[in-house]
């Protein structure tokens, strides 16, 4: 095809390049990254283009208008930051549309006056590249939220009637907790063939991929990720901590590992990789932040919190006069009355594939009637996970509450569709997004199925609930995700840039980032606080709330190293009983047993 002859719009600057609609692929299943997800910063990008038109139409309008240096070379620092382009003075100067000595001037007084920062490109220095710095970044964001709020209220809008409510004088109480763009490091980091990580490939580690090209402008030098399913990232994980020198920087690491990568030196302790106070403790959601520690140490920073909810149809429940339920009682009574088979509707579901699937259920199940998998001691709020690293502990499933659990499960079978002992992980929530399931227990990170596709029945009609409790227990929200650690065998000359590359990457603007594009996971209080996050998705209110509440638990499945033998013998056993082969009793009598010989050579009483 032919190049064409101009490639400008009526105002004369090049049309706005449009975000791709990006496919992720997800152990065999595929979901838009792009349905209803704004473009990176795009609100920011709003701005830009918008004070960009503005000055287009007065210079070309008003003869006596020129251009405005400083504000133009603002706009194009501004613009590649947020696209994630590499910005150099010639650029810069070029975008100026004054003479090469005006414009140069003009650099030189915003590099002088601290809103330009300077990062070199190369060994000698001799070459850089040029970012908004944190003062620049701070104006820009003030400037921003008013331009938008003048044109509201001069010319009207929609985003205008939802926002003034908490208006005050020079801002909005929201607005004041917004949380800037990702600020670029003054120094490129020094990591020989790029920052190398392993992750599990979920939608908030494929919007990390999605992003690389703008995280690598921040960092200063190349990403490289590799992702795997849930048990090749654990296996390649053990694989790599085999090895004389780690091939990756950073490991991404499920919750329930801990314990296990702790004990065989699979993870550094972070206390001893870099200054713990970087990361802010105190922003993470409790359950998240303690779950990432064995033996009183951290050893990783958490990039995903997503506790399991309940997904539930508003409108359904409303059509059929329903209260959200808040017991498994309630819940059973909710799946029957909207388990329709006939027309291809069914009650609910959830993770019942035999093996890793299935005993996730298992141990969630057992909480939800208020039993831990271990004899934990009991605490205010749930269990005491603090001495787990004295192995003090022994398997508990062979109880009447497991029991009850083994029992609800069988009864949730009624309400189930007819595939439902092969469903796991993504299966749960696919047929719940296209509408033939009226519940399903789901991790938050899966809620883009739904969320971000207008043609689910379910977008814009779901409720989020923590799990409905058992007699005499309390609502919880089990914790899952993952965090981002430091391998043990990481040569010590990478270490400096894998730490750094983790602050990035688990950062309140990193986070943000996430959430913008596609991921409904968030680790810490201040993202959920963000107007732009909450506006995103109720479930970042939602889950908000239960931290509050003290319902986001990590206890019900404890991360001791034998959790994942565990959670396998579980999912085997009960396979079995929900398949007909054996009852409930002889079930929780073999997983109890075969548990116990987990520990037996251990001497654990």
């Amino acid at each position: 095809m032919p190049r064409p002859t101009s490639n400008l719009n009526k105002t004369g600057n090049p049309p706005r390049r449009k975000a791709p609609n990006q496919t992720m692929s997800l152990a065999g299943t595929h979901i838009q990254a792009g349905f209803a997800a704004p473009h990176r910063d795009s609100e920011m990008l709003e701005i830009v283009g918008f004070v960009e038109d503005f000055e287009e139409e007065l210079e070309q309008t008003l003869d006596l208008v020129t251009p405005n240096a400083a504000l133009r070379m603002t706009l194009s620092l501004m613009r590649g930051h947020f696209e994630g382009r590499v910005v150099t003075p010639t650029s810069l100067i070029g975008a100026s549309r004054v003479p090469y000595a005006t414009a140069n001037r003009r650099l030189k007084e915003m590099i002088e006056a601290g809103l330009i920062e300077q990062r070199p490109r190369t060994r000698s220095g001799k070459t850089y590249s040029l970012h908004p710095s944190e003062s620049l970044m701070e104006k820009w964001m003030q400037l921003a939220g008013r331009v938008r709020r003048m044109a509201e209220a001069r010319f009207g809008g929609s985003v205008a009637s939802a926002e003034t409510r908490d208006y005050f004088f020079g801002g909005s109480y929201l607005e004041a907790q917004s949380i800037p763009p990702l600020q670029v490091l003054t120094q490129p980091l020094k990591a020989p063939g790029g920052v190398r990580v392993l992750v599990h490939g979920d939608p908030t580690f494929m919007v990390m991929e999605q992003l690389k090209r703008q995280f690598e402008q921040v960092l200063g030098c190349p990403i490289v990720q590799r992702a795997f399913s849930i048990d090749r990232l654990r296996d390649e994980a053990l694989r790599n901590a085999e090895r004389k020198a780690s091939r990756y920087d950073i490991v991404a690491v499920d919750l329930p590992w801990i314990g296990e990568f702790a004990e065989r030196g699979v993870l550094m302790p972070l206390d001893e990789a870099m200054e713990i106070a970087r990361v802010d403790p105190a922003d993470f959601h409790t359950a998240g932040w303690k779950a990432a520690h064995w033996g009183g140490r951290p050893y990783g920073v958490p990039a995903q919190t997503t506790p399991e909810l309940l997904f539930y149809r508003r409108d359904l429940f409303a059509a059929e006069g329903l209260e959200p339920p808040a017991t498994t009682a309630a819940l059973l009574e909710a799946a029957k009355r909207l388990h329709n088979p006939q027309q291809g509707r069914f009650g609910i579901a959830w993770n019942a594939a035999r093996g890793t699937a299935l005993g996730h259920t298992v141990l969630m199940t057992l909480a939800d009637f208020g039993q831990p998998v271990l004899n934990l001691p009991p605490v205010a709020g749930g269990f005491d996970t603090s001495e787990l690293a004295a192995g003090q502990y022994r398997p508990t499933i062979d109880t009447p509450a497991g029991l009850a659990a083994a029992e609800f499960l069988l009864d949730l079978l009624r309400y189930s569709p007819p595939d439902i002992l092969s469903m796991s992980w993504y299966e749960r929530v696919r047929p719940y997004a296209a509408g033939r399931i009226a519940m399903a227990y789901g991790y938050t990170l899966l809620a883009p199925y739904f969320e971000l596709d207008p043609s689910s029945p379910a977008c814009g009609q779901t409720g989020y609930l923590p799990h409905p409790a058992g007699p005499g227990a309390a609502q919880l929200a089990p914790v899952g995700g993952y965090v981002l650690g430091i391998p043990a065998n990481l040569p010590p000359d990478r270490l400096h840039a894998a730490t750094e590359a983790l602050s990035v990457f688990t950062s309140p603007p990193a986070q943000k980032l996430y959430v913008q594009n596609g991921s409904r996971t968030n680790p810490r209080y201040s993202v959920g606080a963000d107007p732009e996050v909450r506006r995103a998705s109720a479930i970042f209110e939602a889950v908000d709330a239960m931290s509050w509440r003290d319902e986001l638990q990590f206890w019900p499945r404890p991360p001791v190293p034998q959790i994942g033998a565990i959670i396998q013998i579980c999912g085997e056993e009960f396979h079995d009983m929900l398949r007909g082969i054996v009852p409930p009793r002889e079930a929780l009598a073999r997983a109890q047993t075969r548990a116990d010989a987990l520990f037996e050579p251990l001497g654990y009483p």
